[in-house]
């Protein structure tokens, strides 16, 4: 979450009269995230998130993340559902930009989660996994393999201004990751980007799954390979944490086990993760417009991730 664009108060008045709901009394910017602007918006009795899509979020996708969403939700998952107005319509223009009103869910971000907290998030995961197998949504994943080089291309040399040699070096991984990259492995649909802060918790409870506008069709256990990068290493990227790594590993396999092929394919799977989010990173990192209320994500973070799980197999 992010904010790019402002939304003037009179604005916000204007797009929430068309709901059944109060007058708004208060709009706050929230900076954390990179992706899209988002507002927390309190009425007399309730409050919502306001998101407005910007770069990476098609308006044409927003139909198949609305209706992924409102699949878990009838199935018990706690996400948050995009509100209706009186017409019934979901997504809306705001400011220029594709936008929706947003269920709030109660609980916060973990930023250091305890084994515990890990092994919810482990069973979260695999039950939401378990819940699509019957959901025949497609959405292509516009972040997966075969877009990893055309991106580095893109960051180009910029990339060794963040860390001297640091574009020979993803690339050399990447070289390693697409050789031995497994395609053949069962695929669905999946969150792709299951970090802490966009799992809500209250102690050791899962209260929320958010942020699902990298929801995509792809290899399955890649979502878990990815989770796991997220959850047991530090913000850093310079500690790994193999009791929370472990906790959610056995988490996700009691809620949905993986197959020996899916399994022995993890450590691979989280290599790649790690080179999508430090690419994606580098290139926020060198275009982020400089008056944008939005906290820089470090890109090597997760070369010191990549570099751990190109050392050793942590999933053995």
């Amino acid at each position: 979450m992010a904010v790019y664009t402002a939304v003037p108060a009179e604005a916000l008045r204007r797009f929430m009269a068309g709901f059944e709901t109060e007058e708004p009394y208060l709009c706050k910017g929230i900076a954390e995230g990179v992706e899209n602007s988002n507002f927390l918006v309190f009425t007399a009795s309730r409050k919502y998130v306001l998101t407005l899509y910007e770069k990476r979020v098609s308006a044409d996708d927003l139909p198949f993340f609305l209706d992924l969403i409102e699949h878990l939700a009838a199935r018990g998952h706690p996400v948050p559902r995009a509100v209706a107005d009186r017409r019934g319509e979901r997504v809306h223009v705001v400011e220029g930009r594709p936008a929706c009103l947003i269920e709030f869910l109660p609980g916060v971000s973990i930023t250091m989660p305890t084994a515990a907290q890990a092994q919810a998030a482990g069973e979260a995961l695999g039950r939401m996994h378990g819940s699509l197998t019957n959901f025949d949504g497609m959405r292509p994943n516009t972040l997966g393999v075969d877009a990893w080089r055309p991106l580095l291309e893109r960051c180009g040399a910029r990339m060794d201004e963040i860390a001297p040699g640091l574009g020979e070096r993803v690339s050399a991984a990447l070289e390693r990751v697409e050789a031995a990259w497994p395609h053949g492995l069962a695929r669905a649909t999946i969150h792709a980007d299951l970090f802490p802060d966009n799992v809500l918790m209250m102690g050791d409870e899962v209260t929320g799954l958010i942020d699902f506008y990298f929801a995509c069709t792809e290899v399955r256990a890649y979502d878990l390979a990815v989770t796991h990068s997220a959850w047991a290493f530090d913000g850093a990227g310079a500690r790994y944490d193999e009791e929370v790594g472990q906790a959610l590993v056995a988490g996700y396999y009691a809620a949905f086990p993986l197959s020996l092929d899916e399994r022995a394919a993890l450590s691979i799977l989280a290599r790649g993760a790690c080179i999508r989010f430090l690419l994606t990173r580098a290139w926020d990192w060198l275009n982020t417009p400089a008056d944008a209320l939005v906290t820089r994500k470090d890109p090597l973070a997760y070369l010191r991730r990549l570099e751990r799980y190109e050392r050793e197999d942590l999933f053995a």
